[in-house]
């Protein structure tokens, strides 16, 4: 039986800023059901690779595919279909609603129509209760906490309803009781969802991002890359390397905890 194609895949895939290299000849495949956390220093470039991904930043060299599609090939509603994005941050110049907010991830379903239909709404509601945030639903989104505000931007992320997600530090700005309801959420997008999503995500919290990630994709800082399952990849001696200080890794029960030494 052939296995699903990948979401996401990435062949000879070059980035850079100026003269420094972030990313040299990429080959990388995603696949439905997956989990990967994006692990490296500051400035090495994480939030680079996530933007070129979602179409938003284009590649020095190589090629992006989507759905066995390149990048370049899709257009923006069928993009918008496929795969959804979370920025690190959000800025509200508007006073909209929570849910007007949360509505207007529902945009690439109208095709030709305005309103939002009880589907919309639903697909709305649903995602704020996941998120816990639902009681906020008719608040001002300027009025909300960092952390209400970054729930809230999930959710508009789940209403989306693409088969990927690329999530820039999602757990940022959480209290701890939601960065683990949030992880253990992603996790069940890609392992109880018929057909299972595929989730790529920043952190720099290696405890929660080990908890739930399937892969790792760590950038090292200078063009040099791992990646692979987390058993392999995240090991004391390259997890050292790649962030620039040793770390040490503690086996408790069934957990794996790291530790910087």
């Amino acid at each position: 039986m052939r296995s699903p194609p990948a979401l996401v895949r990435t062949r000879a895939l070059d980035l850079a800023i100026g003269d420094r290299r972030l990313v040299t000849e990429l080959d990388w495949d995603v696949h439905p059901g997956q989990l990967w956390c994006v692990i490296g220093r500051n400035g090495a470039g994480k939030s680079t690779f996530l933007r070129c991904l979602a179409g938003l930043r284009s590649a020095d060299g190589g090629v992006v595919e989507l759905a066995e599609t390149p990048l370049s090939d899709w257009s923006l509603p069928a993009l918008a279909r496929v795969r959804a994005f979370l920025p690190q941050g959000s800025r509200d110049a508007f006073g909209y609603r929570v849910i007007e907010t949360v509505l207007a991830a529902r945009h690439p379903y109208h095709d030709s129509g305005y309103w939002e239909s009880d589907a919309d709404q639903a697909a709305a509601l649903d995602a704020l209760a996941a998120l816990d945030v639902a009681a906020l639903a008719e608040r001002d989104i300027r009025s909300l906490s960092g952390g209400e505000r970054q729930r809230v931007a999930i959710a508009a992320v789940l209403a989306q309803d693409t088969p990927l997600l690329l999530l820039d530090e999602p757990a940022n700005a959480l209290d701890l009781a939601h960065q683990v309801s949030v992880m253990r959420l992603l996790a069940n997008l890609c392992d109880e969802t018929n057909p299972a999503k595929a989730v790529v995500m920043v952190s720099h919290d290696l405890n929660l991002a080990h908890s739930v990630a399937s892969h790792a994709l760590l950038l090292m800082g200078d063009g040099r890359w791992q990646a692979g399952p987390v058993a392999e990849v995240m090991t004391a001696t390259i997890l050292s390397e790649c962030l620039g200080h040793p770390i040490e890794i503690i086996r408790h029960a069934d957990r794996t905890i790291f530790i910087p030494t």
